[in-house]
């Protein structure tokens, strides 16, 4: 059986530009990245990118994670994940960016031990790969009208625009004129009541707008059936769909779930979760944080099971001191990891 061996760090990464959504600004983002090397010296990566609106910060996941990779050793074996994972839920039950980190990492070395990128390893189709979209941050109109067009010369021809504001429908119109072949998609991270998120959605529809992520707050599951049952486009949860008993719990007022490594906390789960929401009806959108590619390259070894994709995180950082899986735009080229002999999820240390 392999030894194994852990540390973690904490990476502060700038970001290339300031980055808004309605619940506040960010200029850069804290992750924790995790490494687990075996006895032959192979190392795995994950990251952890917590999130202060689902009860997490960097110092919790610093707190808990001398726990959860205490049971990494004691197992000492990469491909026994579930394991693994039954185990560290049972020491530390909550705290899902860190349970993720500590899950990507084991998935990255069992798969490099085989000799496999991830998702050979798992029978997955790279031709299924949706297309990433790319994240038009709030800002003033003009701004994210310069925003949009470099976006697109960058290669980028799906874009997601934050919302919530006074100015939504003109924020809008402003991306379409500076995109008018991009494919569409706006999220307004909770920012309207039901009635108003009725209306823009309706002042939408001329724009070709793909769906609506996250209309109102999370905590109003009788206003989301409210929208969804009026509303003039698809709708998508992302706050409201955060674990896999919250699958069913909005099957009947969403279109589309946004799952995230980050929220959930192992890829076994969001497998589950995809599962669950095929059962349901719904399509499927695999999202993330603002990340480092240690944990966003796993993601995108999921996305061949999903209908949209979210995985820009990385996309979105001044600099990464990892390589991920490699992008064209917003293609996602799995195929390119097997084609340059990379095994794992492909994250590497530039």
């Amino acid at each position: 059986m392999p030894t194994l061996t852990t540390n973690f760090e904490r990476v502060t990464l700038p970001l290339a530009d300031e980055f808004t959504i309605a619940r506040g600004t960010q200029t850069d983002a804290e992750n924790v990245v995790v490494r687990i090397t075996d006895g032959e010296g192979r190392t795995g990566v994950g990251a952890a990118a917590p999130a202060t609106h689902y009860g997490e910060t960097v110092e919790t996941v610093e707190a808990v994670l001398p726990d959860l990779l205490e049971v990494v050793e004691s197992v000492g074996d990469p491909h026994a994940s579930q394991r693994i994972e039954r185990a560290c839920r049972a020491v530390v039950g909550d705290n899902p960016a860190a349970h993720a980190a500590v899950d990507v990492a084991l998935a990255d070395l069992a798969a490099t031990r085989l000799g496999v990128p991830l998702y050979r390893q798992w029978g997955l189709d790279s031709a299924r790969t949706p297309k990433t979209s790319y994240t038009i941050g709030l800002d003033d109109t003009e701004r994210m009208r310069e925003k949009t067009q470099e976006a697109v010369a960058a290669g980028y021809d799906v874009l997601k625009v934050k919302l919530g504001t006074e100015r939504d429908a003109e924020i809008v119109a402003a991306v379409r004129e500076a995109a008018p072949e991009a494919r569409l998609r706006v999220d307004a991270n909770e920012a309207w009541t039901p009635r108003e998120a009725v209306e823009t959605i309706g002042e939408l529809v001329a724009q070709d707008v793909e769906f609506v992520e996250q209309p109102v707050p999370a905590d109003d599951p009788e206003g989301l059936q409210f929208v969804y049952g009026r509303a003039a486009l698809p709708i998508a949860a992302d706050e409201s769909c955060v674990r896999l008993p919250d699958v069913p719990a909005v099957a009947d007022r969403v279109d589309i779930v946004n799952l995230k490594l980050m929220k959930c906390g192992s890829l076994r789960e969001a497998t589950q979760m995809i599962h669950a929401a095929r059962a349901h009806g719904l399509e499927v959108m695999l999202g993330c944080m603002i990340e480092t590619n240690a944990s966003i390259a796993a993601a995108c070894h999921l996305a061949p099971l999903v209908d949209y994709a979210d995985l820009d995180g990385a996309l979105l950082l001044e600099a990464d001191e990892f390589a991920g899986v490699p992008t064209t735009g917003s293609e996602i080229c799995l195929d390119e990891l097997a084609a340059d002999g990379r095994t794992g999820t492909g994250a590497r240390q530039i």
